[in-house]
């Protein structure tokens, strides 16, 4: 009989060139794991880095070799399909997806998994993101439309300073999406669901798997009380011309396409739980 005991958390952070933030983001994320009981493992995989980043990641190999397990690429080849390598090796009961410019704040773990513990319809937990200043960072939004995405771009900081102004919700309630710089899920959730779709380069794989969710009668949740700071380098919050903004484009159109619709929201029926979110809108 096998007595070795199961994985808890398996956490899969991308780098490129993240060498300002990749020390932080782990010194974090090993500095909560200390103080808990959780067993976990770390993927991290590198998207073919020219700076120091290997380097640094290889020294907290050395370091955590139990923990530690980096997958090193050749090239950039987005979120995805990068992040896909790692889950599919993922054994933890809970994966954690997250960048690598996020810090954690005490709590945040135990916080979420809490949550999917209490509540077996929520598919997945998002945080309470922070610029590196304390400032709120907008990391929530409604499924997009084609107008919905141009008021963003040209007044994303506007919408952040409201929500910071009245706190958005101040307890867990349900968003249609959030941002993937930090989510924490089941496993089983995502061997139900699939992996992200390999079609979308880098964005918007968080909106697209955030609808398969709610298609497939999962939450997705955001919990103010817990949160994290991510130091957002804004490639896609922004609009500039550039490779990043062609792929955001083409990754948007194809979203729109496989969903089918470009100006009206999908009809997708949530589950009995989203009154929870009316209630707090009526407050």
């Amino acid at each position: 009989m096998n007595s070795e005991r199961p994985m808890d958390i398996s956490f899969v952070i991308l780098t490129w060139n993240s060498e300002r933030h990749i020390a932080k983001c782990l010194e974090s994320l090993f500095g909560q794991l200390r103080s808990d009981s959780f067993s976990f493992e770390v993927f991290l995989v590198d998207n073919g880095s020219s700076d120091r980043t290997v380097t640094l990641i290889e020294g907290y190999k050395n370091y955590y070799p139990k923990h530690v397990i980096p997958i090193y690429l050749r090239t950039n080849r987005g979120t995805t399909y990068s992040r896909n390598i790692a889950l599919r090796r993922a054994s933890g009961k809970y994966v954690i997806i997250m960048d690598s410019d996020v810090q954690l704040v005490d709590g945040v773990i135990q916080g979420a998994i809490s949550t999917l513990q209490d509540m077996p319809r929520v598919g997945l937990v998002a945080p309470k993101l922070l610029y590196p200043d304390g400032r709120l960072q907008k990391s929530t939004d409604i499924l997009p439309t084609l107008q919905h995405k141009m008021f963003r771009y040209l007044f994303l900081k506007y919408l952040e300073r409201s929500e910071g102004a009245s706190e958005q919700l101040s307890t867990l309630h349900d968003v249609d999406y959030a941002i993937s710089a930090m989510w924490v899920m089941r496993k089983s959730v995502i061997d139900e669901i699939g992996l992200l779709d390999e079609n979308i380069f880098y964005s918007p794989e968080d909106v697209d798997y955030c609808l398969r969710l709610w298609k497939a009668g999962y939450r997705v949740v955001y919990d103010p009380t817990i949160s994290a700071f991510h130091d957002a380098q804004e490639i896609s919050r922004k609009f500039q011309l550039s490779s990043a903004t062609i792929c955001h484009i083409s990754g948007l159109v194809y979203y729109f396409r496989k969903h089918q619709y470009f100006f009206r929201r999908p009809n997708f029926r949530k589950p009995k739980a989203v009154s929870i979110l009316q209630e707090c809108k009526d407050l």
